[in-house]
């Protein structure tokens, strides 16, 4: 009965939508998109895309029989130094030597990667004129593969083309991409599924991204067995990087209120606000995160937890992948690229880093506080998605009851406290808003609007979180 309502409030909105008739073009790398003239109209549509997605234990060993079915004969596997020797890859490498395909592996994507690292990536993968590529890790390692496979399939572009405006010039992808499978290793950011890679801007001191469904993995491999090497703070921060994922998409801005409506159906963003199919996969995800996130940090060998996480993964990756995330992800961004000397336990050791999950999560409690009034009833679901009895709870407590969760989370995955425990102070927060304000990808999803000094306000109540 409640599917009826929701499709059926869904239909009387529609039904007040008007389309305009009038046909414009737009020119695009030199070729001419026809559609009709939205101007500041609201969106009225929404888009589902995924990736295809594999689940079982040890479907890594199909990948050489994968690439001979996608044509592949020379094929770039994407990994990281410390992935290289271990089973993911060996277990890829090996099934592409059974298919007797031709491979050369790439082993310095690196985690969180930069504008430089990037780079590098896609010079390698232009000299390697590779027809398929396959990567193997983490986000950060799908997220190269996808930038190698983007520019090396189209050589004459130059990086910021694609990079999302008002960084970079956010040009659509109109170029066909090389087949490319990801292989995941972690269970948090769902980078399997979408079509966005996210990189820091040297330059900038903060993170910025390209996203396009044009870059979506043509196969994602889940295979739970990846899990079994996951550190305890990877497997925390990248646990938590869900959470995030699934309530940003579930409480952003609704579909039929973002504008401008493109004037063509190609335009159309993969960040495109909340809507009915993504609610089903964000609010799913929360479910089970909530029930399995602890145990599959804390438990190695806890190979059910792992493997759900995993799944977990998948589900949220698939909901903010089609709805878009929002504040805590447009904030996480500075506070990654401007660490200071801040490392942690179980990633690599060579450079300062905030992991990402862990940069996103610690405005968490702040941003829902802020957000709540737009959309009460969501984040109460959304507190309710992570065990909350919400029955006699105030719409007006929504936000407090929501974040008061998220902290106590914080708390039992054994979190650093806020952006201070990170190294920041409040000296620090005027860099961070000024690497915030350009996200517009993920700022104009937030289902409140902001600006500098908002942002400022949820910074300051981010340096301690309990």
């Amino acid at each position: 009965m409640a599917a009826k309502n929701t499709m059926r409030s869904i239909f009387k909105r529609f039904a007040h939508v008007r389309l305009g008739n009038t046909q414009t073009a737009i020119t695009v790398q030199g070729k001419k998109h026809y559609g009709t003239t939205a101007g500041d109209q609201k969106e009225y549509a929404f888009e589902m895309a995924c990736s295809n997605i594999r689940y079982g234990e040890g479907v890594t060993r199909e990948i050489g029989m994968d690439c001979k079915n996608l044509g592949g004969r020379n094929i770039c596997v994407m990994t990281d130094s410390r992935l290289v020797e271990l089973p993911p890859v060996k277990v890829v490498c090996e099934s592409l030597d059974d298919a007797g395909l031709k491979y050369s592996v790439y082993d310095k994507c690196r985690v969180e990667p930069t504008d430089e690292s990037f780079t590098s990536a896609i010079d390698f993968a232009k000299k390697g004129n590779f027809d398929l590529f396959v990567a193997v890790g983490g986000g950060s390692v799908m997220d190269t593969c996808k930038a190698a496979n983007l520019y090396s399939s189209n050589p004459k572009a130059e990086l910021l083309d694609y990079v999302n405006a008002p960084i970079g010039k956010g040009l659509p992808v109109t170029h066909k991409l090389k087949p490319l499978i990801a292989v995941t290793t972690t269970a948090g950011t769902g980078s399997e599924t979408t079509g966005t890679a996210v990189f820091d801007l040297l330059h900038m001191k903060a993170k910025t991204g390209i996203s396009s469904r044009e870059m979506r993995p043509t196969l994602g491999v889940v295979d739970p067995l990846h899990l079994n090497t996951l550190p305890e703070r990877v497997a925390a921060y990248s646990g938590i990087d869900v959470l995030c994922h699934a309530i940003e998409s579930y409480t952003a801005l609704p579909y039929t209120e973002r504008v401008p409506r493109p004037a063509n159906p190609n335009l159309r963003p993969a960040y495109q606000g909340y809507n009915p199919i993504s609610d089903i996969w964000s609010g799913h995800a929360l479910e089970i995160t909530n029930k399995f996130i602890k145990r599959a940090t804390f438990d190695a060998g806890d190979l059910e937890a792992r493997s759900i996480m995993h799944l977990a993964s998948c589900y949220a990756g698939i909901g903010f992948g089609n709805a878009g995330c929002h504040l805590c992800h447009a904030m996480s961004y500075p506070i990654s690229g401007l660490v200071k000397q801040f490392m942690s336990k179980g990633y690599s050791d060579d450079h300062p880093m905030v992991p990402h999950g862990l940069s996103v999560f610690v405005t968490a409690p702040a941003v829902f506080e802020f957000t709540a009034s737009a959309c009460p009833d969501r984040h109460l679901q959304a507190a309710s998605f992570l065990g909350v009895d919400v029955t006699n709870k105030k719409k007006e407590d929504a936000g407090l009851v929501l974040a008061d969760r998220l902290r106590q989370i914080m708390q039992e995955l054994k979190m650093p406290d806020g952006l201070s425990s990170l190294g920041y102070n409040k000296d620090d927060i005027p860099s961070l808003v000024k690497g915030t304000m350009p996200q517009h990808r993920l700022t104009k999803l937030s289902p409140k609007p902001v600006n500098e000094e908002i942002v400022t306000e949820l910074l300051e109540k981010s340096m301690k979180n309990y």
